[in-house]
């Protein structure tokens, strides 16, 4: 039904252009999918004339079926129809002056447009004008480099690269998402362009990093980063992790590599991208917590509760969510330590009960994040890891079943206990909650109401404090 339906729109579009006597062709990634055989719902439709005017005369035929917005600054047209988004443009060349990556565009052919593609493989071109409807236009010989699965610019790559150094990052996040590889001349115009990077904003780079952490294996982008030199610009506390420090004889691991592996471990298992960016920053400060104690060895200690405090500066840096995402990738850099502690040092009820506190409905995040950072060689060691994490998960669903702990809030609010003892808001009332909070999780009483409150009523006793009503 897809491919009916595709044929129908690209018919229509052929029919439309050849009545405006325009050469009309399908181009770029939609093109590159049909090779890929991967589905594509985005159609870029190149115009050698006026691509707006088309756009409006095939919107005419469809109706009520499509609509229509146009972009004159742009000179684009976009129809959406049925679950498709057809993008309607006119040929063009482009030139472009040092200081910025936004083009001098003038109307061209099929060829310039083509020569101003960023990759071979998204120069592919097919025609829909009726006479040669289904043609194939590959200057570049784009088919034999997606069947090469080879990734290189249609001209100079120096060029192409510093005309829009977007295309930098585009060329390692398509290297990434696709499995493919940089043609030699191409990596090595990636590296000797890399300053370029700097007239192009954050945000567009933090959109092309989150597609490189939303593929497959996210460690191919962040290799390439850092082969090309191009990981400083992005995200420079990744760099401080490379390397392996020797002292009497006892090495660290390479926390870049082991940092790598967890993400991929996690793109196993989950399409949480904030997950992914919580196992790529949850040993981020280890660089700056590392030291060698004689007798005991490299140590990182607190390098969790500096890491937490490290993820909104690099948020901000790179322009990432400043939200509720970025406080859950937080919540992950602090808490990861946990689990492995609960196994080492003995699995009690009060300490689960605080894990399940503080982790709240991140808990099954935060488990899974735990288990990809088991990365030892030793294959004897690494299933005993897990194992005890097993026994640590059904231990978190025990006590929660039993408890309810995960997200509670204690039985007895601060009003209650200011209506309780006749006080204002004050820090007595902290310090009642806290404690009803703490007997709670420590097992001293159940997560029920008249057991928190016979304790309300003890606790503010000890403290002086006369109880109004004991209702």
């Amino acid at each position: 039904m897809k491919e009916y339906i595709q044929n129908i729109v690209f018919s229509t579009i052929g029919k439309c252009a050849d009545e405006m006597h325009q050469e009309c062709y399908v181009i770029g990634g939609y093109v590159r999918d049909i090779f890929l055989q991967r589905p594509s719902k985005d159609i870029d439709v190149v115009v050698v004339g006026n691509g707006i005017e088309l756009a409006e005369r095939v919107c005419k035929i469809w109706g009520k079926r499509a609509r229509l917005h146009i972009f004159k600054n742009f000179g684009t047209a976009q129809i959406k129809f049925q679950e498709m988004e057809i993008e309607f443009v006119g040929a063009r060349k482009e030139s472009y002056r040092l200081d910025s990556r936004k083009p001098i565009v003038e109307d061209g052919t099929l060829v310039d447009d083509q020569n101003r593609r960023d990759f071979t493989i998204n120069a592919l071109a097919i025609c829909l004008n009726q006479d040669r409807f289904g043609e194939l236009v590959d200057p570049f010989n784009g088919v034999r480099d997606i069947e090469n699965k080879i990734l290189r610019t249609p001209l100079n790559p120096d060029i192409t690269f510093s005309d829009d150094p977007l295309r930098i990052i585009r060329c390692i996040r398509f290297a990434t998402q696709l499995k493919f590889h940089i043609e030699e001349n191409t990596i090595l115009a990636l590296s000797r362009n890399k300053d370029r990077l700097t007239i192009v904003s954050k945000e567009r780079i933090a959109d092309e990093i989150q597609k490189i952490m939303q593929a497959d294996k996210p460690s191919i982008g962040w290799l390439l980063l850092d082969k090309c030199g191009l990981l400083p610009y992005i995200l420079p506390e990744l760099t401080a992790m490379k390397g392996i420090d020797t002292k009497s004889g006892l090495s660290h691991k390479d926390n870049f590599l082991h940092t790598l592996e967890v993400v991929d471990n996690i793109a196993k298992q989950t399409n949480n991208v904030w997950l992914r960016w919580g196992a790529l920053l949850h040993d981020i400060a280890k660089p700056i917590t590392k030291k060698y104690v004689q007798g005991t060895g490299w140590t990182f200690y607190n390098h969790n509760y500096i890491g937490e405090k490290m993820v909104a500066r690099i948020f901000n840096q790179m322009k990432l969510p400043m939200n509720e995402k970025m406080k859950y990738v937080q919540k992950l850099v602090l808490l990861h330590m946990r689990p492995i502690a609960l196994v080492e040092e003995g699995i009690t009820d009060s300490a689960i009960r605080r894990l399940l506190f503080d982790a709240g409905d991140d808990i099954d995040d935060l488990m899974t994040l735990c288990e990809a950072d088991i990365t030892s060689k030793n294959e004897i060691k690494v299933q005993k890891f897990l194992q005890n994490l097993q026994l640590v998960r059904k231990k978190l669903k025990d006590i929660e079943e039993k408890d309810r702990i995960r997200n509670f809030q204690p039985p007895i609010s601060g009003q209650e206990i200011m209506e309780i003892f006749q006080l204002p808001a004050c820090a007595t009332v902290g310090i009642i909650k806290t404690r009803i909070k703490d007997a709670i999780l420590d097992g001293e009483i159940p997560n029920e109401y008249e057991e928190a409150k016979a304790l309300t009523l003890r606790y503010g006793k000890e403290l002086g404090l006369t109880a109004t009503t004991q209702s």
